[in-house]
Order: C-alpha cells, then sequence, then structure tokens
C-alpha cells in the first residue's frame, strides 16, 4: 500500500476506536471520488470521522449544521446588494470548500436536501443563472439519524443514489471503548491531527484509483451482478447504471488500498454491500416479511459465479 495511504488510515483509526474497516471504506470512497453517507444513532462517531478525514488532507473543509429551517442558499450560497455601490455580490456557500460535511443532513427540509444533487452529479452550483464549477478534490460526508427517530426527514431515492457509498459506524467493542476512554481521559482529541496528503496527491491517488485496471470477466460479473438485483421479485426498485459504475469505481479503489493495479472479483465482493444497499427498495410485501435489503442483495451476489482471478 502507498505509505500515504496507510498513514492516512492509522491517523482516522486513532480516532476513530476499533472501526479500521470504516475507515478503510471512507477512504476507498475518497479514492474513488465520490461522496459517503453514514448513518447510525447518535454519539457513535459518525461526525468525529468525517472532521478526522478533513483535519488530515490538507484542503478546505465547509461544515453545513442541518436543521428544519435551514434553506438551500445557505447550502450553495445567495446573492446580496451591496449598499455601498449598488452591485449584486455573491457569498458562497459552505460547499464551496473541498470536503464538506453535511451533518445530520436528513433533519431538513426536501427541498433544501435537493439543493445538493447538482454539487454531488455534476460537481457544480448553479445560483441565480451562474454556474460556479467545484473546487477539486472535491466529497461530501453526509451523516444521517435512523429514520425512525424524531425530526427526521427520509430521504429520496434520487438523493441516496448519488451517495458513492454508505457505512454504518455501529457501537466499539468492550476494548476498544475502554481504549477511546483511556485516550480521552488523557486529553488526546482532533486538535493533535495533521495533514498527511495535500490536495495535489489526493489527485494523484485518485487517478491511480481510475487506472487500476478490470477485465472484461469482472465488468461482466459487476454487471450480472447489478442485473439480478433487477429481477429480483423482493424488491421494487433494482440498482441504477450509476451503481453499476460506482461498484466498479469503489472496486478499483479497494484494489489500490490491497496494493493491486487489478481489480479481482473478491474486490467487487467486499465494497457491494456500502456501494449497493442503500440503493435498493424492498417490495410492500418483503417489508412486511423478515426479509432484508442486505439479505437479497446477498443472495444476488451469491447466484453470480465469480471468474477466475487473473492477474492482467
Amino acid at each position: 500500500m502507498n505509505e500515504k495511504l496507510k498513514a492516512l488510515l492509522e491517523q482516522l483509526s486513532s480516532v476513530i476506536f476499533g472501526k479500521e474497516k470504516e475507515c478503510r471504506l471512507t477512504v476507498c470512497a475518497l479514492l474513488a471520488g465520490g461522496d459517503l453517507l453514514v448513518e447510525d444513532v447518535p454519539g457513535v462517531g459518525k461526525t468525529t470521522l468525517a472532521v478526522a478525514l478533513a483535519k488530515s488532507l490538507a484542503l478546505s473543509f465547509g461544515r453545513i449544521q442541518f436543521t428544519p429551517d435551514t434553506l438551500p442558499g445557505d447550502v450553495t450560497g445567495y446573492s446580496t446588494i451591496d449598499m455601498r455601490t449598488g452591485e449584486l455580490c455573491f457569498h458562497e456557500g459552505p460547499v464551496m470548500h473541498n470536503i464538506v460535511l453535511a451533518d445530520e443532513i436528513n433533519r431538513t427540509s426536501p427541498k433544501t436536501q435537493a439543493s445538493l444533487l447538482e454539487v454531488m452529479a455534476e460537481r457544480q452550483v448553479t445560483v441565480e443563472g451562474r454556474t460556479i464549477p467545484l473546487p477539486r478534490p472535491f466529497m461530501v460526508i453526509a451523516t444521517e439519524n435512523p429514520i425512525e427517530f424524531a425530526g427526521t426527514y427520509h430521504l429520496p431515492e434520487a438523493q441516496l443514489d448519488r451517495f458513492l457509498m454508505r457505512i454504518s459506524m455501529g457501537y466499539p467493542s468492550e476494548a476498544d471503548e475502554l481504549e477511546m476512554l483511556r485516550a480521552r481521559l488523557a486529553g488526546a482529541d482532533q486538535a493533535s491531527l495533521e495533514p498527511v496528503l495535500t490536495g495535489e496527491e489526493v489527485l494523484e491517488l485518485q487517478k491511480a484509483a481510475a487506472d487500476v485496471r478490470v477485465t472484461d470477466e469482472v465488468m461482466r460479473y459487476i454487471i450480472r451482478i447489478i442485473s439480478e438485483t433487477r429481477k429480483n421479485k423482493s424488491l421494487t426498485l433494482g440498482a441504477s447504471p450509476r451503481a453499476t459504475i460506482a461498484l466498479a469505481s469503489c472496486a478499483r479503489a479497494w484494489a489500490l488500498l490491497e496494493g493491486r493495479d487489478y481489480v479481482t472479483p473478491q474486490d467487487v465482493q467486499a465494497v457491494a454491500p456500502y456501494v449497493l444497499t442503500h440503493r435498493l427498495v424492498l417490495s410492500l410485501e418483503a417489508s412486511m416479511s423478515s426479509v432484508t435489503v442486505s439479505g437479497i442483495l446477498k443472495e444476488c451476489v451469491n447466484r453470480v459465479a465469480a471468474p477466475p482471478v487473473l492477474k492482467v
């Protein structure tokens, strides 16, 4: 593995105790050039993970604390009249940074959530007819509480489909929580984190991930998994073509983290639950039973025969 990537993972793990896989998946999303949704109950480290990543990169950081009264202009920016000159002045929103934390995204209205659609899909902002490209590299890390919690709005399927990956933090083990408590009582916190990657280095690593080779056999394997989700009768919504591209991109990034310049079926299997689960919707009949989206996806993957691993 690249030494810089190793240092980044070690630094994240020094703050997020016992969540090495979640840290690895976060870096995978960064390398693939996509956005990340972190869903879980309050207090398990969702925001800490996002802030730790931002502090570990020599990039600009913007934070949006979503509330029911947050407006689209609070996200993208807005224009006002300069009373001294009479000219129209544009005030940039928090999205005009490299790393954007959209904290508790499902606590704001669907209209405000929609202000991120163009940002996430096209990496640009259109305000009052003016289109502004976003800085590169760019990444949105959104956190959300489970939709059953009070004061939350459901994220629409169109919004979910724009997130490259979705992960959950989960509670730490007793040993990891003890280690976390010791570190906090000793005064350790995120203030001690130092940047380990520059913006130029991130772009170089993203290019390296994009150059990881994918054979035709692995491409067909990805497409067959996607196709299985569309044919499954327990799902009313299968994976989109955007999901096909996302799965291949994340498999490339995962392979790079594994120190390889080619994708294996195991890379695809490793990232598939985090790339696809949030894009699938259970049928009414399935949702009334004990069936889960994760279980259905596992069935879909198991139905597709993996091609032999061939170094290319």
